[in-house]
């Protein structure tokens, strides 16, 4: 049987918005960017959402989604040492 939560839309992960087409809109920014872009790219929404996490009234979701560009990024650095 299949977790209801598993049908709920994911915020954090993985948000509709996100998925229009076959592929996340992260994978089409990845494509069109050198590493060293994708990199700072990520470096920047890093930033972005631990400095705004306090006033935008969902703290805790602003943080997954810094933790989420963290792994992506920890993901990219991971394959340098391939």
């Amino acid at each position: 049987m299949v977790n209801a939560s598993f049908f709920k839309n994911d915020e954090v992960n993985s948000p509709k918005h996100y998925k229009q087409g076959k592929r996340e809109t992260i994978e089409v920014i990845q494509d069109y960017m050198t590493q060293d872009e994708f990199v700072g790219y990520l470096k920047g929404n890093i930033l972005k959402y631990v400095g705004r996490f306090k006033f935008k009234g969902k703290p805790l979701q602003d943080l997954q989604k810094a933790e989420w560009y963290l792994q992506k990024l920890i993901t990219e650095v991971k394959t340098w040492e391939q």
